[in-house]
């Protein structure tokens, strides 16, 4: 089985950091393909960077998805799921829906912590496209980026933890989601200092990854036939989505 891990920025970094947190939890269950975006946000902190990420997951996807499985879009704002849905011949899974459904399996009512604060409106607003909202009690975040906390994630421990408490003890939270591909292996490490589970997100997405490339897929439709300046690859992907 082949997943391919697909990093919709363009830091090669936080790709093998993934990449890394991946393996160690798939183990042998399958092979994920790793691949960054050819352009873009070195790490997506605004909105703007967030639609660009959207196009460079399909530009990726179109590059390297054959003989995949399923896809693991390896960003926590999930740019492209939808698009990518649209046009993918096997499942594609996003880390944001993957984790919310996941805390929602478990508890009641369920947090979101993250790194750079402009990720805050623009998850509240993703979560609610999604319909992921109910059972949210909150989404808090800390000054660093995700891309900063990936550098020296030491120097973050304690303000993600400051803000997983207050999840729990201002929001009620019974469940904090620890979100962003930059934090990847971080909640084992919050987890004493946090009186309840705290969900890597990279992590409950390789297990709904690994879920979905077991699951059928129905085969897509043409959705653009006529396009101009697209690379080749994803031009002839919108056209024939279903091709090998």
């Amino acid at each position: 089985m082949r997943i391919l891990l697909l990093n919709p920025n363009t830091s090669a970094s936080v790709t093998a950091l993934v990449a890394d947190r991946v393996a160690e939890v798939a183990g042998e269950a399958a092979t994920f393909v790793p691949v960054t975006a050819r352009f873009g946000a070195a790490y997506i902190a605004s909105r703007a960077a967030l639609a660009i990420a959207g196009h460079a997951a399909l530009d990726a996807f179109a590059e390297h998805a054959g003989g995949c499985d399923a896809v693991f879009i390896a960003c926590f704002g999930d740019p492209g799921l939808l698009a990518l849905r649209e046009i993918s011949p096997v499942p594609v899974v996003g880390m944001l829906e993957a984790s919310c459904l996941a805390a929602r399996r478990s508890a009641e009512r369920y947090a979101i912590v993250t790194g750079g604060a402009l990720w805050k409106p623009m998850l509240e607003e993703i979560v609610a496209g999604l319909r992921l909202g109910d059972g949210l009690a909150g989404i808090r975040t800390v000054e660093r980026t995700g891309g900063e906390i990936a550098r020296d994630p030491d120097g973050a421990l304690r303000d993600l933890a400051e803000a997983c408490r207050a999840c729990v003890e201002r929001d009620g939270a019974e469940t904090v989601i620890l979100g962003g591909a930059g934090l990847a292996g971080l909640a084992a490490r919050l987890q004493p200092r946090v009186p309840v589970p705290v969900l890597c997100s990279v992590e409950t997405t390789v297990r709904a990854a690994l879920a979905a490339a077991r699951t059928p897929h129905r085969r897509p439709e043409p959705v653009v036939t006529d396009t101009v300046n697209l690379g080749s690859a994803l031009a002839a992907r919108l056209a024939a989505p279903d091709a090998a």
